[in-house]
């Protein structure tokens, strides 16, 4: 296997499967019942091409840097694509990934200006501070106390989603299904 900047094998992948880490910079088709997704990725590798990735995304999010394990393919119409077996979510290690990241409005009460502020004040540091001391917030300039709060609440819910979305997804229960229940499709209604 080649390993290239974005790609790589790694001891967690099963044997056979590929690490592709990545910036999910839009979802092209997400099927709620199933999970399945179809996404355009970005990578140090690409520049400004997307590649395209496919399979169970369930609960990613745009502006997220992502490290999916799975196998590239070739699909008869769309070209190559890297079909997705997992992944897991990884905090942004730059200060444009950073920056990017908060900006995305995956938090609540942080846009594109605040973020750029947020980054200048704190630097890579910034998603400690949320994590771990959120009241250091309001010394970014126009952050008061009741935005800074909201962020910190928003940084938790966050979280909070992140943790049951990825334990239904290890637990194979699709997201808008009862985990051990039994899918059963209505019949279509008769026309007499």
């Amino acid at each position: 296997m080649v390993a290239v900047t974005g790609q790589s094998p790694s001891p967690d992948a099963p044997q056979g499967l590929s690490v592709l880490e990545a910036v999910l910079e839009r979802i092209t088709y997400a099927n709620e019942d199933t999970g399945y997704t179809i996404a355009r990725v970005a990578t140090g590798r690409t520049g400004p091409n997307l590649l395209t990735v496919a399979g169970p995304l369930l609960g990613a999010q745009a502006g997220e840097s992502l490290r999916l394990t799975g196998r590239w393919s070739s699909h008869p119409t769309y070209g190559r694509q890297f079909e997705v077996h997992s992944y897991t979510t990884v905090l942004p290690a730059t200060i444009q990934g950073t920056r990017r990241y908060l900006g995305s409005g995956l938090i609540k009460g942080i846009g594109p200006v605040m973020a750029e502020r947020m980054v200048a004040h704190f630097g890579a540091g910034i998603l400690g501070v949320i994590e771990t001391e959120p009241g250091r917030l309001i010394e970014v300039q126009g952050l008061g106390p009741k935005r800074a709060k909201k962020i910190a609440e928003a940084w938790e819910e966050q979280k909070a989603i992140k943790e049951v979305m990825v334990f239904l997804s290890g637990a194979g229960c699709p997201p808008r299904w009862p985990c051990g229940s039994t899918r059963t499709t209505p019949a279509p209604p008769s026309r007499s």
